[in-house]
């Protein structure tokens, strides 16, 4: 039984860190990493290591993507407000 939720965990990893490289969107690819971090924190709790689970939905799925989200939204700000100086 914990064998096949290891593999179903490293199945679940691989595909949306696929999906987190393939997405151009970098608005899109921060929830992708978003949804990429939970499925670390679920694969982490399955090996048990529930601490390691824990920080990683903190700082993976929570912390990371807002920033990079903020980053992103502030960017695209500057941008629009450069064209308009033209």
């Amino acid at each position: 039984m914990t064998d096949g939720l290891i593999v179903i965990s490293l199945f679940l990893v691989a595909t949306t860190a696929t999906a987190a490289v393939a997405v151009r969107d970098p608005a899109r690819q921060a929830l992708v990493l978003s949804v990429l971090g939970l499925a670390l924190a679920v694969l982490f709790t399955v090996l048990q290591a529930p601490d390691v689970a824990l920080s990683q939905l903190a700082v993976g799925s929570a912390l990371t993507p807002l920033l990079i989200l903020l980053s992103v939204r502030k960017v695209r700000r500057r941008g629009q407000r450069d064209e308009g100086n033209r």
